[in-house]
This record gives structure tokens, sequence and C-alpha cells, in this order.
């Protein structure tokens, strides 16, 4: 390949220009070229699509440690400042430390690249390149003081540990002016999960239910070749089993994740749920297990679920949660054990009655291409859906539509505190009881909302939910599809003989 050919692909192809100009340092060999692990490939084709569809790049990025990602981040930015005129990169970290780690790594790759695509770095200052010629940049922060960023038009940024930071909203408030929206810019945000509610937690959240323009990307640790052990002798717990089976694990893997278990559970600490947190399956355990408390729905619950594969049977019933205050309008369908075919709206997909009343009707009218019926039953959350359900009954749909107001008493009062209380117990029941085969939605939405079920205990030694609104505000979201799941367990729905609502009169002018 010619010089010229070359420098043309270096240009356009980061793979190929990691592993041709990046040098890296390894644990075991010194410096090596960067080949990117499947981790960081499946990042970069995430970002190259979205890239490609939209013209900029804004991705929040939810991994395991030591996966790789500022390693990907600071390599891609290197590329992208000594390739183009007059733009910027700019990196803040959680931490002095990290600063100092990840401005070390860039100069280390600056001074790698061979000399046909190194440009000229003029004077440097602390944490800082600045390439005369290009008229471009290069610079790495440490979070803490609310002004760092402002000021300044940044094209590339990239947050480290996101969720760690100091003044989060602050930061990224002041540094998102400083970026332009239009096309060629990008904004990475990444970060280990550090608990529910803070600024990272409800960034993802806003991502993965499509409330913002950044895409949601997570990476599971067992992508990472690294992480296997040897597994002679190794006799698995029905817990590894199932882990295996559901994640498709090789025994090395759940040798290497027995190990650091092992190494987590220093000085009394819970190993598994550190592991958890460090080291995720999913996105809904990453930050469920770092967000504390009682739970009656935990995230192994929901794995079994979701690995489940069973045909409902029986009524089929229809839970709907309509939305209050910019929380989603949800539906969900469950026949027997099997809970399926959610669905959500928002914005002005549901901002008005009659839209909201469409929707529903639609659901009761036509039969579901799973169950091969209409619904025998519809339950409606009362606090935001009693003009639904009053103008369902206007319309025919009496006997199959009710209310269900979360406050009033429950079936057992004894037991439980309230409906709200009730339903969701009883849901949980069904989705714990070891002796029953149950399956659910293979989402993790769908998994962080009924995991979104905290309680304390009250003075009668009952289970109680925290009330919506603090969950809202400790969790960072609303488990919109938690609480339609549970109306779908109100009371006993009989399979009904169901007769068409008659068409409504149109009397002629």
């Amino acid at each position: 390949m010619s010089v010229d050919a070359k420098r043309l692909r270096l240009m356009d192809d980061f793979e190929f220009y990691a592993r041709n100009c990046l040098m890296i340092r390894t644990k075991e060999q010194g410096l090596q070229p960067l080949k990117l692990n499947e981790a960081q490939k499946y990042i970069h084709a995430k970002l190259q699509d979205q890239l490609a569809k939209t013209g900029k790049v804004r991705a929040i990025i939810l991994k395991g440690r030591q996966q790789g990602m500022s390693t990907y981040a600071e390599g891609r930015y290197l590329w992208k400042v000594t390739h183009n005129k007059g733009v910027r990169a700019f990196i803040l970290t959680h931490d002095a430390e990290s600063t100092n780690a990840l401005f070390e790594m860039t100069e280390r790759y600056y001074e790698s690249l061979p000399e046909f695509v190194k440009p000229n770095a003029g004077a440097a200052n602390a944490k800082e390149l600045h390439f005369d010629k290009l008229d471009s940049g290069y610079k790495i922060g440490t979070a803490g003081n609310k002004a760092v960023g402002r000021g300044q038009t940044i094209q590339y940024f990239h947050g480290s540990e996101v969720g760690f930071w100091q003044n989060a909203a602050e930061h990224t408030k002041g540094i998102m002016q400083a970026i332009p929206s239009g096309k060629g810019s990008e904004v990475i945000l990444e970060s280990t999960a550090n608990g529910v509610g803070n600024y990272f937690h409800q960034q993802w959240k806003a991502a993965e239910k499509g409330l913002s323009e950044f895409m949601p990307v997570f990476v599971p640790w067992y992508w990472q070749d690294e992480y296997k052990r040897s597994a002679e002798g190794l006799e698995l717990t029905e817990q590894e089993r199932e882990l295996k089976e559901t994640y498709e694990l090789s025994n090395e893997q759940i040798a290497w994740r027995r190990n650091k278990i092992f190494e987590l559970s220093t000085d009394g600490a819970d190993g598994e749920t550190s592991f958890m947190q460090e080291y995720p399956m999913n996105a809904a355990e990453a930050f469920q297990v770092t967000g504390g408390g009682n739970t009656l729905i935990n995230a192994d619950h929901c794995l079994k679920a979701r690995a489940g594969n069973y045909s409902g049977n029986g009524p089929l019933i229809v839970g709907v949660d309509p939305s209050r205050g910019g929380d989603r309008f949800a539906v969900i369908k469950r026949q027997g054990r099997k809970l399926y075919d959610h669905k959500s709206y928002i914005g002005v997909e549901c901002d008005a009655l009659g839209k909201n009343v469409s929707i529903c009707k639609s659901l009761l009218d036509a039969a579901c291409p799973i169950a091969g019926k209409v619904p025998d039953m519809m339950f409606v959350d009362f606090g935001s859906g009693a003009d639904i359900v009053d103008r369902l009954h206007e319309l025919g749909y009496k006997d199959r539509v009710k209310s269900v107001h979360f406050g009033a008493t429950a079936l057992d009062n004894v037991k439980y505190k309230n409906k709200r209380n009730e339903i969701w117990q009883v849901m949980s029941d069904w989705l714990t009881d070891e002796t029953l085969l149950v399956d659910i939605p293979d989402s993790d939405e769908i998994q962080a909302d009924l995991c979104a079920s905290p309680y304390d205990r009250d003075s009668n030694d009952r289970k109680v939910m925290w009330p919506k609104e603090k969950i809202k505000k400790d969790f960072g979201f609303s488990p919109d599809y938690g609480d339609a799941a549970a109306l779908t367990f109100c009371e006993p729905v009989a399979i009904k003989k169901i007769s068409r609502p008659p068409p409504r009169r149109v009397l002629a002018r």
C-alpha cells in the first residue's frame, strides 16, 4: 500500500488507525498496538452508525470496570483532532489520578504516531496538547470546579466515570453549552454504575426511554477475553448454572466470576453485590444493586423470567398506567404465567383524552396476535385514568374496563396496607414462586421498572412500598411498566364471551 493510500485509510478507518498508529501499555507485554477488543468494537460500531444516521454522536455508555472505554475514546478523539482543522477535544474525569493517567495515555498515543500523520505540537501546558498548524487541540480536566469547560468551543467531549462526578449536572450543563449542536460534534458520557437517582442514572433512564438525544449503550463484563481463569475441578452452583445458561458463559468465565467475588468479599463486604455493581450482566442489574434497600422484586427474579418461553393460558388481561406529569402512558398484557406485548406512549402521542381513549379502544377491539383473542379485562389506574374509563364505559366497554384506585382498601386488608401494595406483592409472589415458571419480556427497561419496588415495614410488620413520588425522586424514573403489570393482578378475571359494542348511531343532518 502506498503512503498516500495508507494515509487516506488512516483518516477514514479508526480500527486501522488504532492498530497502526496507537500504542498502549499492557500488563504482560509492555507497549503494544491498540487492537480493539470486542467491547470497543461494539461501541465503535454503535457510534459510527449513529454518526452516519444523525451526523453527530450523543452516547451514554454503561459498562464494567477496565473494559477499555477510555482507551477507545481518547484514541478516537486524538484521531479526530489530528485529521481536522480548528477542532477541540475535551476529556473530563472524576479525579486527579484519572486525569493524570489519561493524559499520560494521550501523550503516549501522540509520541507513537508515525511521522506522516503526526502534526506538530506547539507549546503544551499541563494536560493539554495544541496542534498549531491545524489550530486544533486536546485537553483533559478534572470534575470539581463547576466552571470547568465553560467559555470554550468543544467539538468532541468525553465524560469519564460520570456517575462519580461532583457537580455532575452543573458540569454537563456548562459543557453542553460549549458544544455545537450541528453535525460533526460528539459527546460520550460513560461510567460504571454508582447508585440510583444521581445524574448519570437519570440520564441513562432518559436515554433508555427515548426522552433525550443520547443513545444508551451497555457493555457486559463477559465480553472481555481476559476475564477467564482455569475451571479445572469447578463444580457449578445452581445459580452459576442459571447464569451460564442465560448468558452463554463458559466455565472459565464462571471461575473468573467466582474468584472475583471472593476478592471483593474482604472485611465482611458483600462480594456478590459488589461484583454486580463493578461487573454487571445487564443495565438494570448494575443500577438496582447499587441502589440499596429491600425490594419486592430483584434482578435475579427477573433474569430467570426473562429467559422463559412459555405459552399463556386463561383470561387475557391488559394493565394501563396512563401518563401523568411527563411519565409514559404504559400498557402491558398478561395471560396466566406470561407477561408480554408492552408498549409506551409519550408526549403528543398521549397528550389528550381522545388519544388515550383511542389507544385503549384499539387494544380492546383488536385480537391479540399471541393470545388469538381480544382482552377479557382492562384495568386502568384511577389516578390519571378515571376520565378514560368513563369514556370507555360510554362507548360500551363497561363489562371489560375497570378503574383501580391505588389508595383503595385491599382485598386482604390485614396483609396489605392498600390496593397498590396488594397488587405489587401478588405480582411479586407470582414472579418469585420457585414452583411457577413464568415468562416476562426480555427487556432491561421492564426489569428496571419491576425492580423499582423498594419497601419498608409498618407497625404491623407489613411490607409497605415507598410512595411513587419518592421512587421517582430517588431512582430518577417512574416505574410505569411495573404499575401497568401490577394492575393485571387486581382481581380474578373470568374468560368472557365477547360481544362487540354496537356501532355509534350517526344522526343525519
